[in-house]
């Protein structure tokens, strides 16, 4: 049985997530298995997800995924370089022979180049001396790409950008999974869902604003019974905890290298909200996306050193009958430490943190919604039967 591995966020799951799985079968064949690594109750960019990790795995099942695991933590809050690399890691662990991904440009071939050339000695160079000279790292690596004469323009694109960094995985851990591109049409980040392509972000204000979202959305996604979140929400609560940390705290912050922790410190002492305070810390050296998953790291409790380790276990979220089979043949590999939605698991220190992280969660909630305690143990695993 063939597997194809899909590292992925859906936030939410889509039409447009439906199609590339069809599209999928249709490349690899009717039996193929697809497993998907999907970040839990908070995204890559810095920001909680609108419905939590449970009902975005069901909705995925539901959809065609025959398998859904949680991308741990730790791994999803890292820049795109850490959260492309334990990505591939897990999914080489448990056996799959692909590596899908949607990008813009839809050209697997170009991807591989940029990806071959962004390992090379001369390419870190050149890196590295951009960013001495004050660039932030997605310029750098752009004017590094350019100079070697290779496809910067592939580099301006927030999906071609993953593509480029599942590839430099790939090509760093000696993996053997093969890259499969699948060309993501419409705008990633348009406002105004596209009927065809919709992107993520017009479902989520379409579903935050209570506008008509349910043409966008496979039928069997049962967003109406789940309870959206979103960073406004929980704004006075994550302030609440970021202004009463101690410096030393800052000083451990992840992302807080090269003295951005002081800057941000001072920022979330002395601006009003939250967008303020990116405002005030945000430079051409330090993007918008590296202060969010800065303050949501401080605000979860995740320090620098935490933040590097490798995760001990990965969540089981949903699967089918094929998934079973991934799962059974996993164990047999032995690579990896799957634990079940809700399981205790045996790393007690990260499970901690993970149990903190989903109580803090739920305050980015709907004024008026649970804000229960113990919320790690109270999900349940998703089973699809036929």
């Amino acid at each position: 049985m063939q597997t194809v591995g899909v590292i992925c966020e859906y936030n939410p799951f889509h039409l447009g997530h439906a199609r590339q799985l069809e599209l999928l079968r249709q490349k690899l064949g009717p039996e193929t298995a697809i497993v998907c690594l999907m970040s839990g109750n908070y995204v890559q960019r810095g920001e909680p997800a609108i419905f939590d990790k449970c009902v975005r795995a069901r909705a995925a099942a539901e959809a065609g995924a025959d398998l859904v695991l949680e991308l741990p933590l730790t791994a999803v809050l890292r820049s795109a370089e850490g959260f492309a690399a334990e990505g591939v890691r897990i999914l080489s662990a448990l056996g799959c022979g692909y590596l899908s991904f949607g990008c813009e440009s839809g050209d697997g071939a170009a991807i591989w180049r940029v990806a071959k050339a962004s390992v090379s000695r001369g390419y870190e160079a050149l890196l590295h001396e951009q960013i001495r000279q004050g660039s932030s790292y997605a310029a750098a690596r752009q004017q590094a790409m350019r100079q070697l004469g290779w496809g910067a323009e592939l580099l301006e694109r927030p999906n071609d950008i993953l593509a480029v960094e599942y590839c430099r995985a790939i090509l760093r851990q000696g993996s053997a999974m093969q890259p499969l591109a699948v060309l993501r049409p419409g705008d990633y980040h348009a406002d105004t869902p596209d009927a065809e392509n919709p992107s993520a972000t017009a479902v989520r204000r379409l579903i935050l604003s209570g506008g008509d979202w349910r043409r966008y959305v496979p039928a069997e996604c049962l967003y109406e019974e789940a309870a959206p979140h979103t960073l406004i929400w929980g704004e006075r609560a994550m302030l609440a905890r970021l202004r009463g940390m101690e410096k030393v705290d800052w000083e451990r912050a992840a992302h807080g290298s090269e003295g951005l922790w002081s800057k941000v410190r001072t920022a979330v002492l002395t601006q009003p909200d939250y967008e303020s305070i990116l405002a005030a810390a945000k430079s051409r050296r330090y993007p918008r996306t590296r202060l969010q998953r800065l303050l949501l790291c401080a605000y979860l409790g995740i320090d620098a050193g935490q933040l590097a380790e490798v995760p001990p276990y990965v969540r089981v979220l949903a699967f089918d009958e094929r998934g079973q089979t991934v799962l059974r043949q996993a164990k047999k590999r032995g690579e990896i430490c799957l634990v079940n939605a809700g399981q205790r698991p045996p790393d007690l220190p990260y499970y901690a943190m993970e149990c903190r992280a989903a109580d803090l969660y739920t305050l980015f909630g709907a004024p008026g919604t649970c804000c229960c305690a113990g919320m790690e143990q109270k999900y349940r695993i998703f089973r699809k039967k036929k």
